[in-house]
């Protein structure tokens, strides 16, 4: 079996899989690398945005997804506090819609395009470290011997193997804001392609209908959750009653699953002979489901940019490096945007004063969700004179809690304006001069 390739990708799921189907299709050597067999489950929204689905039609996986129960995506409700906030993915705003998939059955989707485009796909192939000529990887190592390659992709999620191995360090790092829980329901009515985002007391909901006959349902809470989850899970559940009145006449299967000790962050995403990709290479708040979007679109642009020919170093390393400030300048307005949403606490009355106007606006709301997919950036939403008016209402009416909003939303403009001027580790490039 042919051990030198052009690429070899590790983590085959929804970041690696995809650029192996585009590299493939380039008529390049493949090899994709995972410790899971599939069908797997990984913690997830689950939720694709109109943007991630597209990238699954270019490369052929849309309809599997969907003939496998893929629910498509056509509505959007978004609760906070008092607001509530409705709005359609309509076909001439959006030529895709989005959909909600368990990742057990995207990604053995993704396996098998794979297979199918001609990678060398090996699952259950545990990677251990990297390997190294001078100061350039040129290959991994693996509990199955090695496998080298002229460029090294980590689209191993979180834990990165291949961020640890390679050192890549971690920027404009942030503490997660709450702990997600979720878990499925069947025998729930309501089947119709409604995502429903949810801000209620302490607790941040995700929900939707998916794939199985399933509903998906996911709570993040403040607190976290203890030794008797499932009771906890009930009880943050029915901290929204609207969800609760949809999950009536439904089941629970399976576990409530937690996800512990996550934090946001972005790393180093390129060096000699290797690139990160997908949450090995930056992570956010999950509250506004961008995971599987952003690893879509990032792979995609990571495809397009790589040169003809892997054995050019020099130039696969510029490259590289061109894509790691492309992808900041890309991730960043999201990364921050995100980060808000699933601040821990109580809806703040400025946000809500704000999102009231959104809701009685049809034209901010149609701009809320191009910004959830991707192509309006979120100042665009934050208008001075919506700020203006939402500031307003909300010291007149909770002085003491808007006072303290608007405190910390300066302190921590301040804070990201330094980050823009950071310097990207192992570069002289600053991540302002990175989104120019």
């Amino acid at each position: 079996m042919t051990q030198v390739f052009d690429v070899v990708i590790v983590g085959a799921r929804c970041a690696g899989s995809p650029l192996a189907i585009m590299l493939a299709r380039r008529g390049l050597r493949v090899c994709v690398l995972d410790k899971a067999r599939f069908p797997s489950e990984t913690p997830s929204t689950h939720v694709i945005q109109p943007c991630g689905a597209a990238v699954l039609d270019r490369i052929g996986v849309l309809g599997a997804a969907l003939a496998a129960g893929g629910v498509p995506i056509d509505r959007f409700t978004l609760v906070n506090d008092d607001v509530r906030i409705d709005g359609s993915f309509a076909a001439e705003s959006f030529p895709e819609l989005g959909m909600c998939v368990r990742r057990v059955t995207l990604d053995a989707l993704l396996v098998d395009a794979a297979v199918a485009t001609g990678a060398d796909v090996r699952t259950g192939v545990k990677v251990t470290g990297v390997v190294s000529v001078e100061d350039r990887v040129v290959g991994v190592d693996t509990d199955q011997g090695v496998v080298r390659a002229h460029l090294v992709v980590g689209a191993d999620g979180r834990h990165s193997t291949v961020a640890a191995a390679v050192g890549a360090p971690e920027y404009q790092a942030v503490q997660g804001g709450r702990t997600p829980a979720w878990a499925y329901f069947e025998g729930v009515p309501d089947r119709s392609g409604r995502l429903r985002l949810g801000r209620l007391g302490e607790n941040a909901y995700l929900a939707s209908p998916t794939d199985g006959g399933l509903f998906m349902v996911c709570v993040a809470t403040g607190a976290g959750f203890g030794r008797d989850r499932n009771a906890e899970f009930a009880t943050a559940v029915a901290g929204w009653p609207e969800l609760a009145d949809v999950l009536h006449g439904g089941q629970r299967v399976g576990p409530v699953r937690v996800m512990n000790k996550w934090h946001g962050y972005f790393r180093q995403a390129s060096g000699p002979g290797w690139v990160l990709l997908g949450d090995a290479g930056h992570f956010k708040d999950f509250s506004l489901a961008q995971g599987i979007s952003d690893a879509l679109r990032h792979g995609e642009r990571l495809a397009d940019m790589l040169p003809a020919h892997l054995s050019d170093h020099d130039s696969v390393d510029a490259v590289a490096r061109r894509w790691w400030r492309w992808r900041d300048s890309d991730a960043q307005p999201m990364f921050w945007f995100a980060t808000d949403s699933g601040a821990p606490g109580p809806p703040t009355p400025v946000v809500t004063e704000l999102l009231r106007q959104v809701a009685n606006d049809p034209a901010a709301t149609l701009t809320l969700l191009h910004i959830l997919n991707h192509e309006r950036h979120p100042k665009r939403l934050l208008t001075p004179r919506r700020l203006t008016v939402a500031t307003t209402r909300a010291l007149r009416t909770h002085p003491a809690l808007a006072t303290k909003e608007i405190a910390t939303t300066l302190a921590n403009e301040i804070r990201r304006m330094r980050y823009r001027y950071q310097t990207l580790p192992g570069t002289t490039q600053t991540v302002a001069s990175g989104e120019s």
